[in-house]
């Protein structure tokens, strides 16, 4: 039986992304596509890798940091990688967690505002 592949066009597709979105991780590397000819066919790995890169950017996480941390597991493993998430993980916890606070804090002052204009009203 042989592995899903698909063509540029399916994982586009597949992922919801633009052609430019898929041509752009290719080109900083977080996905390596087999070339025959001018087509483009995306296997497991990349359909797996695809799913961890906007999985990481859903949680705010910058595309370098996705590229490095797909490099352990090349490199060291899988022990090591997610020793690697828990780290990243942790750091943004504690940048999403400020980015909360902030727009907390941005919403009040746009309700105390709004209040004040209705009340202005009568």
């Amino acid at each position: 039986m042989s592995e899903k592949r698909l063509t540029f066009k399916e994982m586009c597709a597949e992922f919801d992304v633009t052609p430019r979105t898929l041509r752009y991780y290719e080109y900083i590397e977080l996905l390596q596509p087999e070339k025959e000819g001018r087509s483009r066919f995306y296997g497991p790995r990349e359909l797996a890798r695809m799913t961890l890169i906007l999985r990481g950017r859903r949680f705010g996480f910058a595309l370098e940091d996705i590229r490095q941390w797909l490099m352990i597991y090349e490199k060291e493993g899988t022990e090591a990688q997610m020793r690697e998430w828990i780290s990243l993980a942790d750091r943004q916890m504690i940048e999403l967690t400020e980015q909360k606070k902030q727009l907390e804090e941005t919403m009040q002052e746009l309700q105390a505002l709004r209040d004040e204009t209705a009340k202005t009203l009568g």
